[in-house]
């Protein structure tokens, strides 16, 4: 594996993050000292107070890791002095046991510290709309079948983690796969968890069933999974003026339709064009409300999306936009693993990875750690600019 965050001390040590760790401490130590004068005015002392809270978790977590670095080194010296001294096997023994307990808490800690270094993403505690479509390929059976298959491995994720996992739209395909399924996705911090999952999921395997199956060599396909925040708070006005809803029935595999009454619903939001159905369910008004929920998410993430362009800076126009478009992870079949390209990280076992379980939980958490790496890399180089 290659892991961008594998050593935060080396990050950490870095002479840019030191110098910015410095200026932030310095910048503590003088707003402490200004909160001790008795002429500060009422609004001067709220800006003090409100810059020291979020100044003090930083040196906290600071202090912590220079302690227990200290206390990793003590041990180290002592290990390296009792080398070679073969009456003090158990002592020994004893130091390299206390010396692996301190590593892990240094990591923990720097762990800590890094998040504490970066504003918390207020999305983060939002449920989601996760929309998952199949790409198109000679053989597009390959890429259906793996729709199914990755829409599965995330309600399987949910399940782990305890989420609600609630299907809104499922458009079956021929040999078992997926065209195109949505569904809501609600608990504690699912955004968070799953904001990184956007983008193009790559698959190499033989097919087992369908057209492509028949030539017995390794196909390549691919799917797209979108992730929509749906914050509790969304607040976005449509104009009814500018909707086109439009009934119709259900329709099944091959496009056959499967209820006799127009309960299925689409939504088409007229000044952008964007279009959502829904038809899960038998009645037409709790599909058209699953449908205008499903549209607000998206033209919250098309107002989101503008605004994120708006402020791309320059090192993330080198290091990637993390766009939905972006192929971010290859599942190969034939060799057994998964990869995801913006880290390098890779996972064996793929049917226990497609379980969705703790497999995908390993991943997804070394994504979240590279992500919180590159924030904070960005914003030691914006203190670092020019004013």
């Amino acid at each position: 594996r290659r892991h961008f965050h594998g050593d935060l001390g080396d990050l950490l040590s870095n002479e840019s993050v030191q110098k910015y760790l410095q200026q932030l401490m310095e910048e503590c130590r003088n707003v402490s000292q200004k909160l001790q004068h008795a002429h500060l005015s009422e609004s001067e002392r709220k800006g003090l107070l409100r810059r020291h809270a979020e100044l003090l978790p930083v040196a906290t977590a600071l202090d912590s890791v220079r302690r227990a670095s200290r206390d990793r080194e003590e041990v180290v010296s002592l290990l390296q002095s009792s080398s070679g001294v073969d009456e003090d096997k158990l002592f020994t023994q004893q130091l390299e046991e206390e010396e692996g307990h301190i590593s892990q808490k240094l990591l923990s800690l720097r762990r800590d510290l890094v998040k504490a270094l970066l504003p918390a993403d207020p999305l983060d505690s939002s449920n989601v709309l996760l929309e998952v479509v199949s790409g198109r390929t000679t053989g597009g059976d390959i890429c259906q079948q793996f729709t199914r298959e990755v829409f599965d491995m995330y309600q399987g994720f949910a399940s782990h983690k305890n989420w609600d996992f609630e299907p809104v739209n499922y458009t079956n395909a021929e040999y078992g796969g997926l065209h195109h399924a949505a569904a809501r996705i609600t608990g504690e911090n699912v955004y968070r968890h799953l904001k990184h999952e956007g983008g193009t999921h790559r698959v190499q395997r033989i097919p087992e069933v369908g057209l492509s199956s028949r030539m017995q060599r390794i196909h390549t396909g691919t799917m797209t999974v979108i992730i929509l925040p749906q914050p509790a708070e969304l607040d976005l006005h449509v104009d009814p003026k500018d909707l086109r809803i439009d009934t119709f029935r259900s329709r099944g595999a091959g496009g056959q339709s499967v209820n006799t009454t127009d309960s299925a619903v689409r939504v088409v939001h007229l000044p952008t064009g964007i279009a959502v159905e829904c038809q899960q369910s038998r009645s037409q008004l709790q599909n058209r409300d699953t449908a205008m929920r499903a549209l607000r998410a998206r033209l919250y993430q098309a107002r989101l999306g503008k605004e994120s362009q708006r402020r791309l800076s320059a090192r993330r126009q080198q290091v990637g936009t993390r766009s939905q478009s972006e192929r971010i992870r290859t599942y190969n079949f034939s060799q057994d693993r998964v990869t995801d390209h913006r880290t390098g990280y890779t996972a064996r076992d793929i049917k226990e990875f497609m379980r969705g379980g703790q497999a995908l939980q390993d991943l997804i958490g070394d994504v979240l750690e590279h992500a919180e790496v590159e924030a904070l890399l960005e914003e030691v180089e914006n203190s670092s600019g020019p004013k």
